[in-house]
């Protein structure tokens, strides 16, 4: 009897190929299992990055990888040992899996994305299938329940969870020094200045998180105003500013001490100048990946100086934990009710399937593309 066949989405590497592919329809042989009916997939710069084979593998056997990291679904069926989730419930999942390595302390407490030996796998990304299709399985604790109210939002978690690793991390750092507001009836990130680095998805669901934090929030991007993304970010209180229209000094003259840079941008040029700018015990979150090569200059020595002298710290960080993805889900039920327009402005266009192609190697524009399963 032959395997039951769905839709998905893949590359195979060998034939750098992008395309619809026939991929075995999956079915729960776990207790702990959970299969899920796949309803948005958002399209992201990894994804994309994928489909030019500089990076992306298929799982152990497989001539292809489906894609897709960025997902909502809807649970149809669970494992006999299933207690969290049932029939109908929303859920997005995370996107690494941990090693297996008996040395590796984070994996072994579910803290896959500190994993220290690299030999993880990522649905959709490295030796793991993804998404991008029409059911998938996955182990209950990957999952997250999602609201029914968010149920057009709820695609946006994964990207959002960036920012609010990044800001757990900030927040356990900046402990050593009296940096969060604690005034009763006040927000932790008032009186602060935080520079966001980008409008891109991240760039924006950053800007959004820190505004709700309380921080005056600056969007610090290549784009002049007016724009969708500038329209946005000017919604929601935060003020967005062209980096070819204002030079780093000049931002930095004009917020003033530059408390936080969130950095969603990916371009080292733009990055390390305003590295320059930061602030007395400031700190700096990379979270983009440029593409290898395009190396630049740099002023190491003042870089430095600055780091010792301002008492400053830069991080980078990637992908998210479990408790990331919950703050991701509560936090847009926040932006939902305070910013409905803004948040609704975030994804361009839910497309068919078959519109793949335009929007994995064409140039669609926008600013979140989404791949609706749910027709």
């Amino acid at each position: 009897m032959s395997q039951k066949k769905m839709r998905a989405i893949g590359v195979r590497p060998d034939k750098q190929e992008v395309a619809i592919i026939d991929h075995d329809h999956p079915e729960i042989s776990e207790p702990t299992q959970v299969k899920v009916r796949s309803l948005d997939v958002g399209i992201c710069g990894t994804d994309r990055e994928i489909c030019t084979f500089v990076y992306g593998s298929p799982p152990a056997g497989s001539d292809y990888l489906v894609l897709g990291h960025e997902s909502l679904g809807e649970v149809t069926e669970v494992g006999d040992r299933v207690s969290g989730f049932k029939v109908g419930d929303l859920v997005v999942p995370s996107v690494r899996r941990p090693c297996s390595n008996e040395h590796c302390r984070a994996c072994a407490i579910d803290r896959q994305d500190f994993c220290q030996t690299e030999e993880f796998n990522e649905r959709g990304i490295k030796e793991h299938h993804g998404f991008m299709t029409e059911f998938w399985i996955e182990q209950e604790k990957h999952l997250n329940l999602v609201p029914s109210e968010l149920r057009d939002y709820a695609v946006l978690a994964e990207p959002l969870t960036i920012a609010e690793k990044a800001m757990d991390q900030v927040w356990q750092i900046q402990k050593r020094l009296p940096w969060a507001n604690e005034e009763p009836g006040k927000l932790p990130g008032e009186g602060l200045n935080a520079v966001v680095l980008g409008a891109g998805p991240i760039g924006i669901l950053g800007a959004m998180k820190l505004v709700a934090c309380g921080f005056k929030t600056y969007v610090y991007t290549r784009s002049p105003a007016p724009n969708p993304k500038s329209e946005i970010i000017e919604a929601i209180g935060a003020e967005y500013i062209s980096n070819t229209q204002v030079s780093p000094e000049q931002l930095a003259e004009h917020v003033g001490n530059i408390d936080l840079v969130y950095e969603g941008l990916g371009v080292a040029k733009v990055s390390f100048g305003v590295m320059m700018q930061l602030g007395l015990n400031g700190i700096f979150a990379f979270t983009g990946i440029p593409a290898p090569g395009g190396d630049i200059e740099v002023p190491g020595n003042q870089l430095m100086r600055n780091m010792v002298l301002k008492n400053q710290v830069v991080i980078g960080t990637v992908n998210a934990d479990k408790a990331a993805f919950q703050n991701a889900i509560k936090d847009l039920a926040e932006f939902k009710a305070r910013w409905p327009q803004a948040l609704d402005g975030i994804i361009s266009k839910r497309h068919s399937p078959d519109n793949f192609e335009e929007l994995l190697v064409g140039k669609p524009g926008g600013i979140k593309h989404v791949i609706s399963f749910d027709d």
